[in-house]
């Protein structure tokens, strides 16, 4: 086993409907574009709120790493 390179960097997801969800949507689109996606921290959550004092939106923020692809 040779030694390895990753890259990490940050990403948000939202959703609707809850903090796992909007994780959930980070990671799937993420994974569109990443490959070898290694691991997922959430960082922070937070919400959006609506004039009415409901929840608008749940957010997470999520540092995610990959590795580098050797040629």
């Amino acid at each position: 086993m040779g030694n390895s390179v990753y890259k990490v960097i940050e990403i948000v997801g939202t959703s609707e409907s809850s903090w796992e969800d909007a994780t959930a949507a980070a990671v799937k689109t993420a994974s569109k574009t990443l490959r070898d996606l290694r691991v997922a921290e959430v960082v922070k959550q937070d919400v959006t709120i609506n004039e009415d004092g409901s929840v608008d939106q749940y957010r997470t923020r999520l540092s995610v790493s990959f590795k580098y692809q050797e040629d």
